[in-house]
C-alpha cells in the first residue's frame, strides 16, 4: 500500500498468520501487563491489537511512552491470539501483531474527550474539536454510509438513462418557498447573487433542451429558522424527467429507495410502497409524514361528546372544532409534573391545553372525570381500547391545531416510552396534498 503500511488495521485476519506486515494508525488505548504491552491501533478500517515484548528493548521502551491518539507505524508478524483472549466483538479479534519495529510519527496532547462511541461530551466541545469527533467509529460509519448512498443513487439512475448535470450555485433570486441567501457582487456594486433553494429552473431548462432525464446530488440553501428537520443548507437528490406521469415518477422513486436500502445496509424494502392520502394521514396521525413504526393513532371523539357537559369540549364543538385523543399505553404512572410537561409541549403547537384521564383499577381517574357521563366514559374505553395502566390524552381545538398538536405529542411520547424499533423501517407515499 505504500511506505508506511502494507495492510489496513481492521482487515488483518487469520489469512495473514505468520506473515510480516506493516500498519499505521492512531493509538486508541494502551494496556501494560508488566511483561507485555498491548496497544489497540486504529485507522479508517477498524482496530488491531499490537503486542510488544521486552526482548525487543527499543520497541518496548517506545511503547511504554505511547499515549492515546499518538500516530505510529509498526512492522511485525501476525500471530493467533492465545486461547481465552479471542475477542468476538472485533473483526480482528482472532489475531494480533507481534511488533518488531515501531516508528513514532506524531505525538498528541491529551484529547478533550475519549475517541469512542457513547461519549457524554457536550456538542459545543465536539464541534470545536470536530477532527477528533469524526475519528469516532459512529461518525466514520455515518460518513461512509453517506458515500455508499451516493454511489447507489448514481449507479441506479445511470442504469435508468439519467444524466448528471452540475447546475450553477450563484444565480438570480427566484420566488420560492423560503428566503434566499444573498451574496454581494464585487463587480456590480449594489447587486447580489442568490444561492439556490433548489435547481428548479435549471432542470426545467434542461428538459426544454431535450436532455430527457436529469439528476444531481445537490446542495440547496434556504435562509430560514432552524427546526428539528430543517437547516440553512442541505443536500437533496434532485431529478427531472420528460414525458412521464405521476405513476412513472413514483415507480422510479420506489425502486431508487429499495436500491439504496439494499446496497447500503442490506435491507429489503417491500414494493409497492403503502399509499395514504394527506387527509387520512392528518386524521389518523396528525402529521403529513407519520411514523408508522408504532400505533397510538388519533381517535376522533366528536360524536362521543355531542351532548357533553364539559365546557371546553362543548365550546369546541360549537365552534366547529374537533376533539381527539391518543392512548399512551402503560403510561398512567406519569406524575403530575410529567403531564404538565406534556401540556407545555402541545402548547408549542398552538394547543390551549391538554386534558387527561388515567385508567387504573378498572376505573378512570382525573380531576375532569366528574364532567363525563357513564356512556361517554364507556365509549372512550371502547374506541381507544383502554386497559389498566393507560393514559388518555385529549386536545380540543380547531382541526389545524388539534391534529399537529396531538401528532407531535404522539411522536414525542413514542420516544419517551421507547416504542420505536430503530431497526425497523416503514415507508409510504402520502398523496393528494391540498393545493
Amino acid at each position: 500500500m505504500g511506505k508506511f503500511r502494507t495492510n489496513s488495521c481492521g482487515l488483518v485476519n487469520t489469512e495473514l498468520l505468520n506473515k510480516e506486515i506493516s500498519l499505521s494508525g492512531w493509538v486508541r488505548r494502551r494496556r501494560d501487563h508488566g511483561g507485555l504491552i498491548f496497544i489497540e491501533l486504529a485507522d479508517y478500517s477498524g482496530n488491531c491489537q499490537l503486542v510488544f515484548k521486552p526482548e525487543d528493548k527499543a520497541s518496548f521502551t517506545l511503547a511504554e511512552s505511547l499515549r492515546s491518539e499518538f500516530v505510529i507505524s509498526v512492522t511485525g508478524v501476525v500471530s493467533k491470539r492465545p486461547d481465552g483472549t479471542i475477542n468476538p466483538d472485533m473483526k480482528t479479534g482472532e489475531v494480533e501483531l507481534e511488533v518488531g519495529k515501531i516508528e513514532l510519527i506524531s505525538k498528541s496532547e491529551t484529547p478533550p474527550f475519549l475517541i469512542q462511541d457513547n461519549i457524554d461530551a457536550k456538542e459545543e466541545l465536539r464541534l470545536k474539536y470536530r477532527y477528533l469527533d469524526l475519528r469516532r467509529p459512529q461518525m466514520q460509519k455515518r460518513l461512509r454510509l453517506r458515500h455508499s448512498i451516493y454511489k447507489a443513487v448514481r449507479n441506479y439512475l445511470d442504469s435508468q438513462g439519467f444524466c448528471e448535470v452540475e447546475t450553477p450555485i450563484l444565480t438570480k433570486p427566484t420566488p420560492e418557498g423560503a428566503r434566499d441567501f444573498l451574496v454581494p457582487s464585487r463587480i456590480s456594486q449594489g447587486d447580489f447573487y442568490a444561492l439556490p433553494q433548489s435547481p428548479q429552473l435549471f432542470k426545467q431548462v434542461l428538459m426544454c433542451a431535450c436532455l430527457d432525464k436529469y439528476y444531481q446530488i445537490v446542495k440547496c440553501f434556504r435562509d430560514e429558522d432552524l427546526r428539528a428537520n430543517r437547516q440553512p443548507e442541505f443536500t437533496q437528490i434532485d431529478m427531472e424527467m420528460s414525458f412521464v406521469d405521476e405513476k412513472d415518477i413514483q415507480e422510479l422513486a420506489e425502486n431508487l429507495v429499495a436500491k439504496i436500502w439494499k446496497e447500503t445496509i442490506g435491507y429489503n424494502v417491500q414494493l409497492p410502497l403503502l399509499r395514504m392520502s394527506y387527509e387520512e394521514a392528518m386524521s389518523r396521525f396528525g402529521l403529513d409524514a407519520p411514523d408508522m413504526r408504532f400505533e397510538m393513532e388519533l381517535v376522533n371523539l366528536n360524536k362521543v361528546f355531542t351532548n357533553s357537559s364539559f365546557k371546553v369540549f362543548k365550546n369546541t364543538l360549537d365552534s366547529d372544532g374537533v376533539i381527539k385523543a391518543i392512548n399512551a399505553k402503560n403510561a398512567s404512572s406519569f406524575s403530575r409534573k410529567e403531564i404538565d410537561d406534556l401540556t407545555n409541549f402541545t402548547k408549542n403547537y398552538g394547543a390551549k391545553g391538554l386534558a387527561w384521564l388515567k385508567y387504573e383499577d378498572d376505573e378512570f381517574k382525573s380531576s375532569i372525570v366528574k364532567f363525563f357521563s357513564k356512556d361517554e366514559l364507556d365509549s372512550i374505553k371502547k374506541l381507544l381500547e383502554v386497559e389498566n395502566g393507560d393514559l388518555i390524552l385529549f386536545v380540543a381545538d380547531q382541526k389545524g391545531v388539534t391534529n399537529p398538536a396531538l401528532g407531535n405529542l404522539r411522536a414525542h411520547l413514542a420516544k419517551k416510552l421507547d416504542l420505536i424499533d430503530e431497526d425497523k423501517f416503514s415507508f409510504l407515499w402520502v398523496e393528494k396534498f391540498p393545493l
